[in-house]
């Protein structure tokens, strides 16, 4: 049959329970800080990576080169905040071993960590220990006429060459082994 007439409304149930408050903040704040481990981890996974296509050692340390353009203020954090710094090639050997690691990892040049952005033509290494008995400078450099060219990169040859801070290449990382 046809559908009745609507009937009266009924009276009011009783009060219920109260609904439990949402802490909406803090869940915000643990998923946000969930993104952030995230990230972190997947830049960690990005520089093992990065280690196991390709890494050099001496007795005392491993070097790395990141293929990541980066400036060199940018080249210098990313080594810092992995626990190294940027590569300071101190003696012969030492450049020789990054040399053949650039060259053969077919690259033209790569930022070391060596600048002269606080004094002109005064460089410095980036654990701020200045150039002593070695150096390995491209013939006619460093050469600096307009004074922009604050920071050093080396060249397959493993000649260094200085050139400015802004430009985005590859770099060397260095990483102290663990004492046993």
């Amino acid at each position: 049959g046809d559908k009745g007439a609507k009937g009266l409304p009924g009276v009011s149930g009783k009060k219920g329970k109260a609904g439990t408050v949402c802490d909406c903040g803090r869940y915000r704040r643990f998923v946000g800080q969930l993104n952030i481990n995230v990230a972190r981890l997947n830049t960690s996974i990005k520089f093992v990576k990065n280690v196991i296509a390709g890494i050099r050692e001496t007795d005392e340390k491993f070097y790395y080169i990141v293929k990541e353009e980066k400036n060199y203020r940018e080249a210098l954090i990313h080594c810092r905040d992995r626990g190294g710094s940027l590569a300071m090639p101190k003696d012969e050997a030492t450049n020789a071993l990054i040399a053949d690691y650039i060259s053969s990892s077919g690259l033209f040049r790569a930022f070391i960590g060596l600048n002269d952005m606080e004094r002109e033509g005064q460089f410095v290494y980036a654990d701020n220990s200045p150039l002593q008995n070695y150096s390995n400078w491209k013939q006619g450099e460093p050469h600096d006429p307009a004074g922009h060219e604050d920071c050093v990169e080396m060249l397959s040859t493993g000649e260094w060459n200085d050139s400015e801070c802004q430009v985005t290449i590859y770099f060397v990382c260095e990483f102290l082994k663990k004492r046993k």
